[in-house]
């Protein structure tokens, strides 16, 4: 018995010891000092690294490192379109990764990418010119219910947001209405709008016959369960299934939640889609 624990207590540190040097990076070229420089790296600045061979522009370190686990290492976009040339509406596109794996997956994809905020669009723009992809046209717009100017808190960040009041933090964007640009089948649309969704999909809900696939980022409060449960209805009713997965976990203990103070109380990501 004493052999059996000395191996099991061997085979948990060994297991242990292979989960700290793993690096889920290495198939992307970083290697470990440069996944701690990332970590390391300061916000509110451009940093420069190589990426497939191109040289990809960011601002946070934490940030790339967090779209790759989600976009290229767990695949959150991967579809199976049955099409080569599939139609993406990218709504939230940040600094281009969710670009960049879909033009890997399906390069002849003809992309619409909307990043109202200021720092991300430059970042987006120079990360497309980077790696030369052709049918992208990147537009430095808000997603809205109508076509008007918004008020946006620009943070060069992924938690940049539509403002319903103006302050000292936020800029002026222009928004256009996601309903008029639907004419047409759309096998991939993807709304990460930072609390927007609920107003536009309740305005899309007539055009969701035209969208095969369909990624909703959700942020949400608690007094805002109604309207998630809404979200929810929505989409069954347009002939979705759907497959939901936390985002970010905003409460450790969710039945305690006492000290614990996120921006939002709920960030899902739900998967929609109809076979």
């Amino acid at each position: 018995m004493g052999n059996s624990l000395i191996s099991k207590i061997s085979s948990d540190a060994v297991r242990k010891l292979k989960a700290i040097f793993n690096n889920p990076y290495s198939s992307f070229g970083i290697t470990w000092p440069q996944v701690k420089k990332l970590r390391n790296s300061s916000s509110g600045s451009t940093h420069q690294m190589f990426l497939f061979g191109k040289p990809f522009y960011f601002g946070s370190g934490n940030e790339v490192l967090h779209a790759l686990d989600e976009i290229f290492i767990d695949e959150y976009y991967k579809i199976d379109f049955g099409t080569d040339s599939p139609y993406i509406i990218d709504c939230g596109a940040h600094i281009g990764m969710s670009v960049l794996y879909c033009k890997q997956q399906y390069p002849e994809s003809k992309i619409i990418a909307f990043e109202p905020d200021s720092g991300n669009y430059e970042l987006l723009s120079k990360n497309i010119a980077s790696f030369e992809y052709k049918d992208v046209d990147l537009r430095k717009e808000a997603v809205w219910i109508e076509n008007t100017i918004l008020n946006f808190a620009g943070t060069g960040s992924m938690s940049s947001r539509i403002e319903e009041n103006a302050n000292n933090y936020s800029t002026s964007v222009k928004a256009i209405r996601l309903n008029d640009i639907l004419v047409e089948k759309v096998n991939f649309l993807k709304l990460d709008i930072e609390g927007a969704e609920y107003k536009v999909i309740i305005d899309i809900h007539e055009k969701l016959h035209l969208i095969e696939y369909l990624f909703i980022e959700y942020h949400g409060s608690f007094l805002q369960n109604s309207e998630l449960n809404e979200i929810l209805q929505i989409v069954t009713e347009a002939g979705y299934k759907y497959y939901i997965k936390e985002a970010a976990e905003s409460y450790h203990t969710p039945f305690s939640r006492k000290g614990q103070k996120p921006d939002y109380d709920l960030q899902l990501n739900i998967f929609c889609f109809r076979n």
